[in-house]
């Protein structure tokens, strides 16, 4: 096997990047509003259940087919399953983290734009109708296309840097900044009138408010929540050193994924109740109803900036990992260097995600099965792509994968007991299949 060149420089470097990777819209936009629109407490618990029933046999999966193979998301399918179409998983997780980038970085120019508004003092302000303003941000073109630019270049610069100097870095910093911010916010939370009442809420289980449908969400959210499916986690596996354990690894990152939703509920909800609004808002959760809360506080534009600012780390964090894998597939074979294959990905991307970016403006009536371009690829990706990602990569483990290989990266650098690795495989072999093919035909409208 070939010495790659790219390494993590430290286990807690590669934990921070991978909890980055995993740490992002999901986290900290799509759980709340999801939260408050499903029974509160009830929902929370039972996406943490998920979380270690799913999300963490699929972790540590993918983290053993990198490491296992020591290649990116191609090359590793080829390198374990040589002359088979078990290729083209890896090529899915390629096209779909270039689909996703591109919507997603058109998600996090606003964010981008948002945060800079928000630093200079334009989004509180006395009259303001924050409704329009979001719908100024997303139908302009010059400032969605502008966000976009800016957010992608920052991910170019990024990953042109390489592992260690750009990925491993990058979150060094920015993933303890995520965390002091959001135990700043949180504490600003738990100390207004009324707050108390958000908290029950968001921890005090009422099943009576659990539906079926509210635990499809839960499924869901806990599938899409630790960036499995697409094969980044074996991209980032594949730079590991084998001294480090990646069942403790993969804890570690479940670990810091649930702490980020609880964080985020502990920020939101004792606010939400406190000014007696609604939980279930919606999307417009953060760029409409955050932005009235915070205006009624004193230095209320300092912890909406910090609210955005810590929301913007994440989006990077992540987006970070999805052009990794793209950068990686195209300079597997070492005949191009990383950082024109940064340049020219981005660039792809960018061009990509103008038409998502103009879904709110100029595309706004081009739409397909009555969804706008950012829509239709926002459904194809999570829908459709990510389910089939995850249940091709459990049966790829289980069954292709050399599983004297699996146990032995199981094993590597650790003491954990045989019932540990039993109950992994148990997991994948049977609940974790079964439970993405339901929430493939739940999302797809199959049944639910």
């Amino acid at each position: 096997m070939e010495k790659r060149t790219e390494k993590w420089s430290s286990k807690l470097g590669f934990i921070l990047s991978s909890a980055g990777a995993a740490i992002g819209l999901g986290a900290i936009w799509k759980f709340p509003y999801v939260t408050g629109m499903s029974g509160g407490g009830a929902f929370f618990l039972i996406f943490v259940i998920f979380t270690l029933l799913i999300g963490l046999p699929m972790l540590i999966s993918e983290f053993i087919i990198g490491r296992g193979s020591g290649k990116e998301a191609i090359s590793a399918y080829k390198t374990l399953a040589p002359n088979s179409l078990w290729v083209n998983l890896g090529r899915l997780g390629v096209v779909g983290c270039f689909l996703l980038l591109s919507f997603y970085c058109v998600v996090g120019g606003w964010v981008f734009v948002y945060s800079l508004l928000s630093i200079f003092g334009r989004v509180i302000q006395e009259g303001a109708n924050y409704p329009e303003l979001f719908g100024m941000v997303t139908s302009s073109p010059m400032i969605t296309i502008a966000g976009l630019a800016i957010f992608l270049l920052v991910n170019i610069v990024v990953i042109a840097l390489g592992v260690q100097n750009g990925i491993e870095k990058a979150n060094k910093y920015m993933m303890p900044l995520l965390f002091i911010f959001f135990i700043i916010l949180v504490i600003r939370s738990l100390t207004l009138d009324g707050a108390m009442e958000g908290v029950r809420f968001f921890l005090k289980p009422d099943f009576s408010a659990i539906t079926s449908e509210s635990v499809l969400y839960a499924l869901g959210q806990s599938f899409f929540a630790l960036a499995v499916g697409f094969s980044c986690m074996v991209t980032y596996s594949s730079y590991l050193d084998k001294d480090v354990s990646i069942p403790a690894s993969a804890n570690s990152v479940v670990f810091m994924n649930i702490f980020v939703s609880l964080l985020a509920g502990l920020a939101i909800f004792p606010v939400v109740f406190s000014f007696g609004l609604e939980p279930t808002e919606g999307p417009g959760l953060l760029f409409i109803v955050l932005p009235t809360v915070f205006g009624q506080l004193p230095f209320g534009e300092l912890f909406l900036s910090l609210f955005l600012i810590l929301f913007l780390f994440a989006t990077l964090t992540s987006s970070f990992s999805l052009l990794e894998i793209i950068v990686a597939a195209f300079t597997a074979n070492g005949k191009h260097s990383r950082k024109r294959v940064s340049w020219i990905s981005g660039l792809v991307v960018f061009f990509a995600g103008i038409p998502a970016a103009l879904s709110s403006s100029l595309l706004a009536d081009l739409k397909w099965f009555d969804r706008t371009v950012f829509d239709l690829t926002d459904y194809l990706v999570s829908n459709i792509m990510l389910p089939l990602g995850n249940l091709l990569i459990a049966f790829f483990i289980i069954y292709k994968m050399n599983q004297s290989l699996v146990r032995q990266e199981f094993f590597q650098a650790n003491t954990l007991s045989q019932s540990y690795f039993h109950t992994w495989k148990l997991l994948m072999r049977w609940v974790v299949p079964i439970i993405i093919i339901l929430v493939f035909l739940s999302t797809t409208g199959v049944i639910g």
